[in-house]
């Protein structure tokens, strides 16, 4: 049988805004909830950002980091208190939120508090729990392993369809390179774009892992340039973790956009986005 592509109907999403504006829509946040304070702070300017250019915007922040390189690596705050500040952000600023979910049982949970419900790469082919995360309802946002193939995704995709879940989406996160970097294939974007509405995730997408330290490496200095060719393949979404001070994130520092950079970023790609939009 023939797969039909899935159209998930964004302005379906709780409280999100700017859906007829014709720009991408944005997933960005911290990579991890570190505490109440700075999640507000911090979805406080990408709102301010995002509605000056009518960007589609759902508020990331991670309620726990179960994939870690170290047992002494940051986890959480505790799962209900970062839910709930997950939650305070919605309410305060009237956005939807994602989080990702790791085990069956996060599910039920982080649906109580959130609009979109994350499948992380490395999990994506857990099929129970893709199907409880598309039982709840919410929109279920697949990340590409970073060993599967574009094509591939198709049948993750179906997972949520035969759940009786149509809001679903996928996100690239880029392919291992080696043991140490991560490449990104853009015919991958137009690939998986018959599959669902698709998703580039930037600044995971330049992570260096399995690095001797047991921290993740990145390169954050490439941000843009992966950014803006996502956008000239016709990425549907884009996802960017950022932070006020990402030398001292307790999660994924390395990688992370300084949210001083982020306006300037997402100004140049309404500008490109408009471009190819034009282009005959």
């Amino acid at each position: 049988m023939p797969f039909k592509t899935v159209l998930m109907q964004l302005d379906l999403i709780p409280q999100i805004k700017h859906t007829k504006s014709d720009n991408f829509f944005l997933l960005s946040g911290p990579c991890a909830i570190e505490g109440e304070d700075m999640a507000l702070r911090i979805a406080e300017k990408i709102v301010r950002i995002t509605d000056a250019l009518e960007i589609p915007y759902i508020f990331k922040g991670s309620f726990k980091k179960a994939n870690r390189s170290r047992v002494d690596s940051f986890t959480d705050i505790g799962d209900e208190k970062a839910l709930k500040i997950l939650q305070k952000v919605s309410q305060t600023f009237g956005v939807p939120t994602v989080t990702d979910i790791h085990e069956i049982s996060d599910a039920a949970l982080a649906a109580q508090y959130v609009d979109v419900l994350q499948i992380p790469a490395f999990l994506v082919r857990q099929t129970d729990l893709v199907v409880a995360a598309a039982k709840t309802g919410k929109v279920v946002n697949l990340k590409k392993g970073q060993f599967m193939s574009p094509e591939s995704m198709k049948h993750a995709v179906q997972k949520v369809l035969d759940s009786g879940n149509n809001q679903v989406a996928i996100t690239d996160r880029g392919t291992m390179f080696g043991y140490q970097d991560m490449v990104v294939d853009f015919r991958g974007i137009p690939t998986m774009k018959a599959y669902a509405p698709v998703v580039l995730d930037v600044t995971h997408s330049l992570q260096q892992p399995n690095q001797t330290s047991g921290v993740t490496g990145g390169r954050p200095d490439m941000i843009e340039t992966i950014a803006r060719a996502g956008i000239a393949t016709g990425a549907d979404g884009i996802f960017i973790e950022t932070h006020f001070d990402p030398s001292n994130a307790k999660s994924d520092g390395a990688n992370m956009l300084h949210i001083d950079h982020l306006e300037r970023l997402l100004t140049n790609l309404v500008a490109i986005r408009k471009t190819v939009k034009g282009l005959k």
